[in-house]
């Protein structure tokens, strides 16, 4: 499978938590992706991206909060994640980038 420029529009950057570090024990990495991204498409690019069969794909959309900024009501942006669970085996190393 190739690599397509369209690849990086859907993973925009992995995610890097306590909880996504937990979830990576369980054979499963967490990624920041496109907001309309659906659960085909984040397959087919995190397997272009790393060489790695993916077993199953989650997501979560996590609403922005309100938050002040110097005083000023501000709003964090929607962000949609998804946790890829990888075929025994198989492993993707977040640490390194792309």
């Amino acid at each position: 499978m190739s690599t397509k420029p369209e690849h990086y529009d859907v993973i925009r950057k992995p995610v890097i938590t306590e909880k996504a570090t937990m979830a990576s024990e369980a054979n499963a990495v967490v990624f920041q992706v496109a907001p309309d991204a659906t659960k085909p498409q984040i397959k087919d690019a995190v397997e272009a991206l790393f060489g790695v069969k993916v077993k199953a794909v989650n997501t979560t959309i996590t609403k922005g909060k309100t938050k002040r900024f110097r005083g000023i009501p501000g709003r964090r942006s929607d962000v949609k994640k998804a946790y890829v669970t990888l075929e025994e085996g198989n492993t993707i190393d977040v640490t390194t980038g792309l």
